[in-house]
């Protein structure tokens, strides 16, 4: 395989390969600290409020990642756009490693008073920022390499890292916990796994050195200048509408994977190693049916899947709650994992249908800010609103069900709107017979 400079290039595979595993360990840095805000980081951070409080507060710095992705997606998206999709690669996996080790390194407050949270909040904006660029640099390198017949399905291993980056993150968070009392696991066990970052993050960068530059990027002639201010003046429509399409699958997934988590262990009684195994075991089945669904996608087109998949959370979002609500590992697995179905049959083809909506010269940005964007209004406010109507409902949290079939419902409207991008199927000629 060589590019459009005759340079050889590595098989698809290797590419699918080098970006899964970088994805991943951008995705364990981002999610440990969720794990951690749902379990420790409100009384060692916040130890003047009420534990519902200070889940609130933990939750509230949690959303600051969420506001920093879209700019990451700026800045990296720029010079993605201006200098190439691999550079983001590099240093959007550098920054989040080091913001995350840092978190790690962070005294509580009882240490050093409100510069502790302070102190969380600039290093979670960090991790945000790296992030913000590692998902436009990772998808992009790999879509534009990838046959056009087979896009989506070469363009969902980077959105299998997410499933695998949130099972190292539990599970690093859940041996610690297991093994320690609590005293040691608030002490230094919730720690460990933000120092385990900085190993995950050398061991990324070593995979990724091998990628060569995507051909689409090297076949261009010119490049935009200031590639926002292209996408906003020709496709401002179409990042307000990609955010909105994809705000359900990112409430979703963290309204099952971070407030469940407290809300079970804290409302509910559920021990954190058995909520942390139902939802790790639901996030293994969805990394699993991630390639499935894109190959669907490749088949019937992105926009039948995404469309499929916003109906059936909107369907699913009450009895989703009511199992939650049992407090029985059974009924909680089956209410998480049929929601994670649904949000992967979304999700899957994202990453093929996201870059083909946007012309190569602003790739980049235009898509790395919609789906950013989508993080914020799906995913920032979705664990503090959650816990707050949980915490005002009965015995079952309608209330979460309902904020959730509402953004459900909003997203099917946007993706409505959007339209298909699937590449036509090349006609195989038959030779003639003589």
């Amino acid at each position: 395989m060589h590019d459009v400079r005759g340079v050889k290039t590595p098989s698809m595979p290797r590419i699918a390969a080098a970006s899964l595993a970088g994805t991943a360990i951008e995705f364990y840095d981002f999610f440990v600290y969720g794990t951690a805000a749902a379990l420790v980081l409100g009384r060692l951070f916040f130890p003047a409020f009420s534990p519902l409080a200070g889940t609130l507060a933990a939750f509230a710095t949690f959303g600051v990642g969420f506001v920093a992705r879209p700019l990451g997606s700026v800045l990296f998206g720029h010079l993605g756009d201006r200098r190439g999709r691999r550079p983001v690669l590099v240093g959007s996996l550098l920054l989040t490693g080091a913001a995350t080790v840092a978190v790690g390194c962070v005294p509580a407050y009882g240490t050093i008073g409100a510069a502790a949270p302070l102190l969380l909040v600039v290093l979670r904006f960090l991790q945000g920022l790296g992030l913000g660029g590692e998902w436009g640099g990772a998808v992009l390198i790999t879509a534009e390499h990838a046959p056009a017949g087979q896009r989506a399905l070469w363009s969902s291993f980077p959105q299998i890292g997410p499933a695998v980056g949130f099972v190292l993150a539990n599970a690093t968070v859940l041996a610690p916990a297991a093994l320690l009392s609590d005293a040691e696991f608030a002490a230094w066990g919730w720690r460990v796994p933000f120092w385990a970052a900085g190993v995950l993050a050398l061991a990324g960068l070593w995979l990724r050195s091998s990628l060569t530059e995507s051909p689409r990027f090297l076949e261009l002639d010119d490049h935009a200048r200031v590639p926002l201010a292209e996408v906003v003046r020709h496709h401002g429509r179409l990042v307000l509408l990609t955010a909105g399409a994809l705000a359900a699958g990112y409430a979703i997934f963290y309204a099952v994977t971070t407030w469940s988590l407290a809300y079970a262990t804290q409302r509910l009684g559920v021990s954190r190693s058995v909520m942390l195994g139902c939802i790790m075991a639901a996030v293994v089945l969805k990394g699993a049916l991630t390639p499935v669904a894109a190959l669907l996608g490749d088949r019937f087109g992105r926009r039948p899947l995404c469309l499929t998949g916003c109906a059936a959370a909107a369907l699913w979002m009450f009895p989703m709650v009511a199992l939650l609500a049992t407090g029985e590992p059974l009924p909680m697995f089956l209410g998480i994992a049929g929601a994670l179905i649904a949000f992967v049959t979304m999700f899957a083809v994202i990453a093929a249908y996201l870059p083909e909506l946007y012309e190569p010269r602003v790739r980049c940005t235009g898509a790395a800010v919609g789906y950013n964007l989508g993080g914020v209004l799906g995913g920032a406010l979705t664990p503090i609103a959650a816990t707050a109507l949980a915490e005002h409902g009965g015995r079952i949290p309608w209330g979460v069900g309902a904020y959730l079939t509402g953004i459900s419902l909003l997203s099917l409207g946007c993706f409505a709107l959007l339209p298909e991008t699937r590449p036509a199927p090349v006609p195989v000629v038959q030779p003639a017979v003589e």
